[in-house]
């Protein structure tokens, strides 16, 4: 026996001794733990998701809503928004024309796109309209009083995953109420799609405000039922050319007949 147990330890000797060398060894070759993922893009993505879904809610929603327009050095106006059941539209926007004298309203129905002039200091005749082109063409920039994309065709662009956008959270500007997103132009070019800001909508899909380099837009209460189909706010007229956004140049006096000349 006393052999037997000799035979044994000098057998299992070099394997205890070998056994801690074989652990440590196993041990190194397991792969490093991977570095965490950066949450940042994952991020970027969901509100870049949640924006569109947004939109697309809005692009649904048809309602006649009442918005404050704020801009620097400018009175507060009234802008009056209706999107129709049938998909038409119309905005009418107070000093949108004539260097802010003249009201006009703005319209895209089944029949064209619109500008309509309403009577105000800068139109003291009867509302009127004139076809601009096809629904969907772009409004002549010198007669595009701009706030009207806020509501309109810009949600296609906040839908389209295609458009250079960045889009992150943020925090409600003050004044303005809802879910609210930074959104800026990675487009080199200088036409981006759209002007840069902050977008806030209800979780129904209600604008609730919007904020640009131009001016803040802002829900003044809460929105009432859509009509079937926008009205336009006149008759449609060939005789004259639409407003443009640009004040008249000021008469030169010199070149106006001198009292008492016949």
């Amino acid at each position: 026996m006393p052999v037997l147990i000799r035979s044994a330890g000098r057998v299992l000797g070099p394997l205890v001794l070998a056994l801690p060398a074989l652990l440590v060894a196993c041990t190194s070759e397991q792969p490093p733990t991977p570095p965490p993922v950066d949450p940042g893009p994952v991020e970027v993505d969901a509100a870049r998701d949640e924006l569109a879904a947004l939109a697309a809610a809005a692009q649904d929603r048809h309602l006649v809503a009442q918005y404050v327009y704020s801009q620097a050095g400018k009175p507060d106006r009234t802008i009056v928004f209706t999107s129709a059941n049938d998909g038409s539209w119309r905005v009418d926007v107070p000093g949108g024309a004539l260097g802010g004298t003249a009201d006009v309203s703005m319209a895209s129905t089944a029949d064209g796109l619109f500008q309509c002039a309403l009577p105000s200091a800068g139109h003291t005749g009867s509302a009127s309209c004139v076809r601009l082109g096809d629904r969907d063409d772009a409004i002549p920039r010198r007669s595009d009083p701009r706030v009207q994309h806020l509501l309109t065709d810009w949600l296609n662009v906040l839908t389209d995953r295609r458009a250079p956008l960045a889009v992150a959270p943020a925090n409600p500007p003050k004044g303005l109420t809802g879910t609210c997103y930074s959104v800026d132009s990675t487009s080199a070019s200088l036409n981006a799609p759209l002007d840069v800001g902050i977008y806030c909508y209800d979780q129904d899909g209600t604008p609730t405000g919007v904020r640009t380099g131009a001016g803040t837009l802002r829900l003044a209460a809460a929105p009432g039922p859509a009509p079937a189909t926008v009205q336009l706010a006149g008759p449609v007229v060939i005789d004259r050319e639409p407003l443009d956004t640009a004040a008249p140049p000021t008469p030169d006096p010199s070149e106006s007949p001198s009292a008492g000349t016949p």
